[in-house]
């Protein structure tokens, strides 16, 4: 009789686990949490654009079983990228826009989540470049962020420049980097500095390397949205001995409205495996070396 006492006891606790008595009505608990983890809205769009980049065209049923977000979550999505030049919508979903405007520039927040993986990889071959002591200047690029990102991790003492308030961010976090951010105005919206301040200030640096982020690789072309924005590219890589290119597989592309240098004036490029083996060859057709950065186990 103890035992079937104890027992109903157990029972009845375990009942009171799962249900609250609210104003007379019962309600059952869940007693797991929820395993979905929502998204930021920059993260949703960088995956939608991931999404339509592999696909070309999909329907918003189909982004609202990937993502796992609502139907009317997606629409707001797609209509931001509509509006920002990402995308074209058409009835019931939306397709990547393929030659976006010449000066199209995407917002910092959405570059920052897009090809995060390619990007992580390509930083941590880009900083097994780098060696004690050496000066190091680094272009305003969420790509060259993850360089810098790496070269923390690694413990790597150098002489940090940069242009980016995120990088500059980024590279303070090691007391074993002496970081200098160069002078400019703050681009709208933006992390980067442009402008005379920064550019003179670059003119009288000599630094051993230079990791510099292009909006697009164009055949035998380096591109960027803006003048100014390729003028302190420039200017970096008249200022470094050896200068690197970092870029993932979705900068190869049509040319954006202005030229930084040829593919020739810089020493390497490190992509990810994204990048096709003709876009490759292109580039060491033209004297440059282009190393592939193998995709990073988890963590």
């Amino acid at each position: 009789m103890r035992k079937q006492a104890r027992h109903r006891r157990a029972n009845s606790e375990k009942r009171k686990a799962k249900i609250r008595t609210t104003s007379g009505r019962r309600t059952v608990m869940s007693q797991k949490p929820s395993a979905r983890v929502e998204k930021i809205p920059a993260q949703r769009q960088a995956s939608i654009l991931e999404i339509l980049r592999e696909q070309g065209a999909v329907s918003i049923q189909m982004l609202s079983d990937q993502l796992g977000a609502s139907f009317s979550t997606v629409r707001r999505d797609l209509d931001h990228l509509t509006e920002k030049g990402y995308i074209d919508r058409h009835h019931g979903g939306a397709v990547i826009r393929r030659e976006p405007a010449a000066r199209f520039e995407p917002e910092a927040s959405i570059r920052a989540e897009t090809c995060k993986a390619q990007k992580d990889a390509i930083g941590a071959l880009a900083a097994t470049r780098v060696s004690d002591g050496q000066s190091v200047i680094f272009d305003s690029s969420s790509t060259v962020t993850a360089v810098a990102r790496h070269l923390v991790e690694r413990g790597t003492a150098i002489t940090a420049v940069t242009n980016d308030l995120k990088t500059a961010l980024t590279l303070t976090m090691s007391s074993r980097i002496q970081m200098i951010l160069s002078g400019g105005t703050v681009t709208p919206g933006g992390r980067t500095l442009i402008g005379r301040p920064g550019e003179a200030f670059l003119s009288d640096i000599h630094a051993d390397i230079a990791f510099i982020g292009v909006h697009t690789v164009s055949g035998s072309i380096f591109t960027e949205t803006s003048l100014e924005t390729a003028a302190m590219k420039q200017r970096m890589i008249a200022a470094a001995r050896k200068v690197i290119v970092v870029a993932d597989f979705s900068k190869f592309g049509p040319p954006s409205f202005c030229t930084i240098c040829p593919v020739a004036a810089v020493d390497e490029l490190i992509t990810d495996r994204g990048t096709g083996n003709d876009r490759i060859a292109e580039i060491e057709r033209a004297g440059t070396l282009c190393s592939v950065a193998p995709p990073l186990g988890p963590s």
